[in-house]
């Protein structure tokens, strides 16, 4: 990234993030450089990436490919945020273990002790958690309806009893 002034040409060494646009121009650049890995070995969120294997015997391999590419473009890690040989953990707000990826307990505990929504700003609150966490639950869209039918309607708000009803039920 670079910009000019009257004597010169300056070029950033660091990305400086508070740019416009600098985390989705961030975004495109890992995704090109780790592309042939990402959904295979690693897993990359702007600056949050993690490396991802089956078997423990190929975790060393796939680290080395990581590093590989990174040395390739000159990309660094910061080691107070790097952690190796982990099973488990947080990562982008959800827990990673072997068998696969869970929603955080307190997501979801906020979500079941949310007060009754009384305006159309709560109803569309309640429907982004619900939609954060939909890949976890099973016809998700399909419990939400009642939520759809109540930002629907063009008179005043109303929360009725088909959209108060618990959507595990519905």
């Amino acid at each position: 990234m670079s910009f000019v002034i009257q004597t010169a040409l300056c070029c950033y060494n660091v990305k400086p993030f508070e740019l416009k646009n600098a985390g989705a121009t961030y975004q495109r650049l890992v995704n090109k450089v780790f592309e042939t890995l990402i959904g295979k070995t690693i897993e990359v969120y702007v600056d949050d990436m993690i490396t991802k294997s089956v078997k423990e015997t190929d975790h060393v391999q796939d680290l080395e490919e990581t590093f590989k590419l990174l040395r390739t473009y000159v990309m660094k890690l910061n080691p107070k945020k790097c952690t190796f040989r982990v099973r488990s953990g947080k990562f982008l707000g959800y827990m990673i273990y072997q068998r696969g990826i869970e929603a955080k307990s307190n997501k979801i505990r906020a979500i079941l002790q949310m007060q009754s929504p009384t305006t159309v700003k709560d109803v569309h609150k309640l429907m982004g958690c619900i939609a954060a966490l939909g890949k976890f639950m099973s016809r998700s869209t399909d419990k939400c309806l009642p939520f759809f039918k109540v930002l629907k309607r063009k008179m005043p708000f109303e929360w009725d009893d088909e959209a108060e009803k618990n959507p595990s039920k519905t």
